[in-house]
């Protein structure tokens, strides 16, 4: 099975720097099958969240006007080398997936 996630987070001046890469089809549904014709089905991210120490840092709420495998980056004040940070995020269609990396310094 392919990763679903892939995280980094690295603490430098004060600052805390999250990369995600996430595998994530993003179908708006209003895309055909250039085979069948049909409409391929809406799949696409609607929640996504990060957490440091239990804490929301990051939260985001998304649609289909995101591209395939959506890439993000953002920053927060404060954590530490060593300490962990959760990433977590639910599909319209009851998917979900959710990873802890340890910042790095």
């Amino acid at each position: 099975m392919a990763k679903k996630m892939r995280i980094q987070a690295k603490f430098k001046n004060g600052m805390t720097e999250v990369k995600a890469l996430i595998n994530h089809p993003m179908e708006t549904g209003t895309r055909k099958d250039k085979k069948t014709g049909k409409l391929i089905p809406a799949h696409y991210i609607t929640e996504l969240n990060c957490q440091h120490k239990g804490e929301t840092v990051m939260d985001a709420l998304w649609s289909g006007g995101v591209s395939k495998n959506p890439y993000m980056s953002f920053k927060f004040n404060g954590g530490a080398a060593g300490d962990e940070v959760k990433l977590s995020w639910k599909d319209n269609q009851g998917g979900s997936d959710e990873l802890v990396v340890k910042t790095k310094g």
